[in-house]
């Protein structure tokens, strides 16, 4: 994940699965755990899934060998878009953005709504190497197996799929949350392939991130012949790069602040006019996150300030941490340490950011990661990780943590008692949040 997305920190706050690690998640089941919810229901979805398996494995090979950059994802659009057609769903194109998509399906009147998240566009120069074309099947997946659900037990409810553009940094699920997108979802589901022990879906959280561009305007000048005559931009931005090298020493382990450089028209003999820093800062918490970037910005102005070059700042506004529902977190895992491997809240994408942070923030919502076979030094955002992204291994690592998503996004709408626990988590942790 990129400005926002699946961003991959150069450190991580937490151990970072290897292959060779002999560490595994404990397949305990959450307190209270009582066996599975209507396993008439789920021994349905498993049918379902079984049925579809075969074309969502070549609907996933299809996006990962067309890959897309953020907000240009128009062959995924078209053709995820023509898949939930062909299925039986209302589709509405171009939904709010150019790329985004909304397929509707209801049955009955009078039901709740469950939303669910594909996602699909990829990275510069590696394509698919976030394994986004396992989360738009896993979205079509829930979609398609909870629709069956609906038919055959007869139930009312209504299913709202969004395709949603941009996670490598372009933030669209926040500008669709903005926009509308979201309203009237009683919870919201997605999940998202990272490395870790095969066979475990992970509940931790992510990293909050800002993005954060800051330009220095100098003046040219000859760099051998009257050097003085100059205001160098390079060399604020390096005085502003290590400035906040400085900082970091004195910054929480768990907190990330990196980035690049960019010019134009840089030769060698010209003093630089014009830099810019593009900079990413991270950390636990909104809150967290907020304080930081309070110690950061100095660090730009002061660059600034001894060169004699103007600055400009600006926040562009970011993602939030990940709050996992825990009421859907605990159905998650004990479908999944019940029928299909472990829990842990290790490794994942914890150290990470997606724009689905702030989705969490809005409504009661889960974004479970599931471990993918990856190679030593192959995680997210690595060609090695774009090779696994095609792997069948994760191609059934995805069906199964689909499975536990339809299965909990179904009790959503069928089961009045476990809906008022979500919202009383939802409510619990927004408590908390306000005390951070």
């Amino acid at each position: 994940m990129t400005g926002c997305g699946c961003q991959f920190a150069t450190q991580n706050s937490g151990p970072v699965w290897s292959p060779d690690d002999k560490a595994k998640p404990t397949p305990s089941r959450p307190d209270g755990a009582s066996g599975i919810y209507r396993p008439d229901i789920l021994e349905h979805i498993e049918a379902t899934i079984k049925e579809l398996d075969g074309e969502l494995r070549d609907l996933s090979l299809d996006i990962h060998s067309h890959p897309e950059l953020s907000f240009d994802e128009h062959y995924a659009h078209d053709t995820l878009t023509a898949f939930m057609s062909k299925h039986g769903f209302e589709v509405t194109k171009h939904y709010h953005l150019e790329t985004a998509w909304l397929a509707t399906f209801e049955h009955g009147q009078g039901g709740r709504t469950i939303g669910i998240n594909s996602e699909m566009d990829a990275l510069p120069g590696v394509g698919h190497a976030c394994g986004h074309n396992l989360i738009a099947i896993s979205g079509v997946g829930v979609a398609l197996s909870i629709k069956s659900v609906l038919e055959k037990f007869d139930i009312a409810g209504k299913i709202a799929l969004l395709g949603t553009p941009a996670e490598e940094g372009g933030y669209g699920k926040v500008i669709l949350l903005e926009k509308g997108a979201y309203k009237g979802m009683s919870a919201c589901l997605m999940s998202h392939p990272a490395p870790g022990p095969i066979g475990s879906v992970s509940l931790s959280s992510c990293l909050a991130i800002e993005r954060i561009t800051v330009e220095y305007f100098g003046h040219t000048a000859h760099a051998a012949l009257s050097p003085w005559e100059g205001k160098n931009a390079l060399d604020a931005a390096v005085l502003g790069y290590n400035n906040i090298s400085a900082l970091r020493q004195q910054l929480l382990p768990t907190h990330r602040v990196h980035g690049i450089f960019e010019g134009k028209d840089w030769v060698p003999n010209i003093i630089p006019d014009y830099a810019k820093f593009i900079c990413y800062a991270r950390a636990p918490t909104r809150a967290e996150l907020n304080v930081t970037i309070s110690r950061i910005l100095p660090c730009f102005e002061a660059a600034g300030l001894a060169t004699g070059c103007q600055v400009k700042i600006e926040v562009h506004g970011g993602a939030f941490d990940l709050r996992q529902n825990k009421a859907l977190g605990d159905e998650v895992a004990n479908i999944i340490t019940s029928k299909y491997g472990a829990i842990d809240y290790i490794w994942g994408i914890k150290s990470a950011s997606t724009d689905f942070g702030n989705v969490t923030y809005a409504l009661p919502s889960l974004h479970p990661g599931f471990a993918i076979p990856t190679v030593k030094d192959g995680g997210n955002h690595t060609s090695a990780f774009e090779k696994a992204a095609a792997t069948i291994e994760a191609h059934y690592a995805c069906l199964d943590v689909t499975k536990a998503l339809a299965a909990t996004g179904i009790r959503v709408l069928i089961d009045d008692e476990f809906l008022a626990k979500v919202n009383k988590t939802f409510k619990e942790d927004a408590e908390l949040r306000d005390l951070l």
